[in-house]
């Protein structure tokens, strides 16, 4: 690091000084590029010098005469640049310090001293040379009153400026004070007024000292003003100035000066942001139009103002939407049965219905997305074939729970004028898939609510109509977005919770729960295996034989899905994890002998039969959300006065067909050979255990009726014989719902006899091949026949119409 002696640089600074004009220049000087910067005569500035070629120059100088042109770049983002990149006007300046950094960069303080044209230009070599002329400055021109009055208000312009605020070094006034040469003066307040380079090196071009005076006068004049509205703004801000306002004089402040200086703001850069991203975009007129508009509305605001962000996160939302953009379906029906049977056992009806929707896309593009419902228990796949179907199509998939909904914004989305307003559900969820084509899974819209809020379900009968949801408008954006090409998906419980309106929107299917032997399939395909990972087991650690499953199965668990069987089985592998992490080695095989030890005794069941005939108790079947559940119904009698007492949380409708089936044994007494006094002797008290849980419905009558006659005959009801069906006063057997919930609850309790109305047979179209081996079905007509059917002993003789008969004979083949 080397540096020139201090008593050397003031000595130039006095030869300098006695000479003046005379001082004498070389002919060819070395030329050091300045970037942003114009140095003026008289100027002493230090420099930072980083390319070679600048360095060279320096070096050159130093070891001369110290003298060095300095040139302005036309562009300061050229690196090497060519004669035609510089300005032609330059400023020799004398280099009177020089300093070595350890950046490999060098400092100098140079001392601007003689106006300079570039005549010639060496690029060659280690450095740039130029050939000059030096422009002298002119004799002192003769004072006039114009040139007078000239130097007067340059002068007077400064001292106001420094009064305004302009940050001014009190010598620079001193100095100008004492000066009266125009060119110096000229020079000295062009250098301290931070101009463009622009301007700077229009000025440092005019050799006209009174000229060069009056142009930077002009520029100071424009300074005045500037600062004159930057001090008015700050006297009207300062009377209400707090926090807040503070804030706002700052904001007002910068837009004030960006104004005066013609600057842009920071926002123009997001505007051509938003400007290119709308170019690029495929919408339709109208959204485009929309788009156009509040991009024109944030031109126009303050960067940090409240309403700016909610314009920037509208624009941010509309251009992150898939308009446009679809996945393409892979149509492959082999392909997509083997994603469905490899995914879910069973379940035929449903995958068949998706084949078929499948089939119809494969021969037409342009077919509208069928509106699906998944109806039946918990438990039994409705979600997870959702994603089946999206995995078979090769489309993205989303999903939203719709449980405890009760907003209608929650799917139409909230109007931008409120604070923290989104998009809906819906546009949410299209965004994250990404596509315009999803396929879109609505969880449990059997149990949207409705307050004062708005409707949910009512807003959804647009979003699931395949003839207006392309049209579909959410407050918050506020222009149609298609929907026609989503897939939608709901699931459900119940049917009866959701509006007629929004349920015709939809095709139901049904999944009315899983046969024993499915429930074992699945087992082994699915559960196990499952389990088997999560709890960090291999196959070699632990294996199910099926008489183990089917223990779980029929012991452990009773239900339509099969949740509760998934929890038994990791139940199981939680204890084997143990005992492997506690040091035993090989294979645990569960079997049906070794179950209990993991499991413990087996469950006690509700719908568990009685295992003998008794008098006073029939074995119906009923229908639940959770599937279908054995009901057991107790009559008994005790003197009294003829009165029904009935209890067990019974609707209005159950506790009708209680009394139709007592009013039909009291006028049929005599045919079934019962003493009539018995009715007007005694009190009837008809009992449905599980007295907590509401039950309703007419499906009970003939149960009912049955307990009624083995109370008042005395025979005993056969205990594997279940019966469902609705009862009239005069005998007939009425068919209801529910048929196929009901068969596999029956099934599943081991009930070995089914008696039900003649009018569902038809229903067991649908209930597997496998149940309908284990199971005798009775078809009846009337009551007479359920009483010869389920009683113990020849109560009445079979009916007239030998419809018992003929359908045995049916169901035979």
């Amino acid at each position: 690091m080397a540096s020139i002696d201090d008593k050397n640089g003031e000595e130039l600074g006095g030869i300098l000084e006695e000479q003046g004009q005379k001082l004498q220049v070389p002919p060819k000087l070395p030329v050091l590029l300045l970037r942003d910067v114009v140095i003026f005569p008289y100027m002493i500035a230090p420099l930072f010098v980083g390319r070679e070629k600048s360095k060279n120059a320096i070096d050159v100088a130093l070891t001369t005469n110290r003298m060095i042109l300095l040139l302005t770049q036309k562009d300061m983002e050229v690196e090497d640049p060519k004669r035609e990149d510089v300005h032609d006007v330059g400023t020799v300046a004398l280099i009177m310090r020089m300093l070595k950094l350890p950046d490999g960069r060098v400092r100098i303080l140079a001392q601007g001293l003689l106006r300079a044209r570039v005549e010639g230009f060496e690029e060659e070599g280690t450095h740039i040379t130029a050939e000059v002329t030096v422009l002298p400055e002119p004799d002192k021109p003769e004072k006039n009153l114009e040139t007078e009055a000239l130097i007067r208000n340059v002068r007077s312009g400064l001292e106001w400026a420094a009064s305004l605020g302009k940050n001014l070094p009190p010598e620079v006034l001193i100095i100008a004070s004492n000066v009266d040469e125009p060119g110096r003066l000229a020079d000295l307040t062009a250098s301290n007024l931070e101009l463009k380079v622009e301007d700077a090196q229009a000025i440092l071009e005019i050799v006209d000292p009174v000229k060069r005076l009056k142009k930077v006068f002009e520029l100071l004049t424009r300074e005045l003003e500037l600062l004159d509205v930057q001090s008015k703004i700050s006297t009207e801000a300062k009377g209400e100035m707090d926090k807040l306002q503070k804030q706002y004089f700052l904001r007002q402040q910068m837009k004030a000066i960006q104004k005066e200086l013609g600057e842009g703001n920071e926002i123009q850069e997001e505007i051509r942001l938003y400007q290119e991203k709308l170019r690029k975009i495929r919408v339709s007129d109208e959204v485009k139009e929309e788009l156009e508009k509040q991009i024109s509305r944030l031109a126009q605001m303050h960067p940090e103002s409240a309403e700016t962000s909610v314009v920037r996160n509208y624009l941010d939302w509309m251009f992150m939407l898939p308009w446009n953009k679809s996945t393409t379906d892979t149509i492959d029906l082999a392909k997509a049965k083997r994603i469905l049977d490899e995914d879910h056992y069973g379940l035929d009806k449903v995958k068949e219905r998706i084949l078929e929707y499948l089939g119809v896309r494969k021969l037409s593009k342009t077919t509208k997305g069928p509106i699906l419902c998944f109806v039946g228990p918990p438990g039994v796949g409705k979600t997870s074939l959702g994603k089946s179907i999206a995995r078979a199509l090769g489309r993205k998939f989303v999903r939203i729970s719709l449980g405890g909904v009760h907003d209608e914004a929650e799917i139409r989305g909230h109007r931008r004028t409120y604070v923290g307003a989104m998009p809906g559900r819906i546009i949410q969820s299209i965004r994250r898939a990404g596509t315009e084509n999803p396929v879109f899974m609505m969880d449990e819209v059997d149990k949207i609510g409705s307050d004062f809020r708005g409707d949910p379900s009512s807003a959804l009968l647009e979003v699931l109509d395949p003839e207006q949801n392309n049209q579909f408008r959410d407050h918050y954006l506020g222009v149609p977005y298609d929907l026609s090409k989503v897939m939608f998906i709901t699931t459900a419980n119940l049917l009866d919770p959701i509006q007629p309106a929004f349920r015709d929107r939809m095709e139901v299917l049904e999944l009315p729960g899983y046969t024993e032997e499915e429930k074992l399939q699945i087992a082994i395909r699915h559960l196990i295996p499952k389990q088997i990972g999560e709890n960090a087991l291999t196959p070699k650690l632990i294996s199910f034989t099926g008489g183990a499953v089917k223990k779980i199965i029929s012991l452990y668990t009773r239900e339509a899905g099969v949740r509760n069987l998934e929890r038994e089985i990791a139940s199981v592998c939680r204890k084997v994890a143990r005992k492997a992490a506690e040091g035993k080695k090989g294979l645990t095989v569960i079997t049906a002998q070794s179950i209990e030890r993991h499991l413990g005794p087996p469950k006690v069941f509700k719908d568990q039969l009685l295992k003998k005939d008794q008098v006073g108790i029939a074995t119906g079947v009923a229908w639940t959300a959770v599937g279908g559940e054995i009901l057991f119904v107790e009559a008994t009698k005790m003197p009294g006065k003829g009165n029904l007492q009935l209890t067990g949380s019974l609707g209005d409708v159950m506790k009708e067909s209680a009394q139709a089936a007592l009013s039909y044994a009291r006028a049929h007494a005599s045919e079934f050979g019962i003493d009539s006094k018995i009715f007007s002797q005694n009190d009837f008290h008809v009992h449905f255990p599980e007295g907590a849980i509401p039950k309703d419905g007419p499906s009970a009558g003939v149960t009912i009726a049955t307990a009624f006659l083995s109370v008042c005959s005395g025979l005993k009801v056969k205990w594997d014989v279940a019966m469902t069906g609705e009862i009239t006063l005069r005998g007939n057997v009425l068919p209801v719902g529910g048929i196929k919930e009901k068969v596999l609850a029956a099934q599943r309790a081991g009930v070995k006899k089914m008696i039900m109305p003649a009018a569902n047979k038809k229903d067991l179209y649908e209930i597997p091949k496998k149940v309908l081996r284990d199971i005798e079905f009775i078809f009846v007509e009337d009551v007479r026949d359920v009483f010869k059917e389920a009683m113990v002993g020849r109560l009445v003789r079979a009916s007239r119409t030998g419809g018992t008969k003929k359908a045995k004979r049916k169901i035979g083949t």
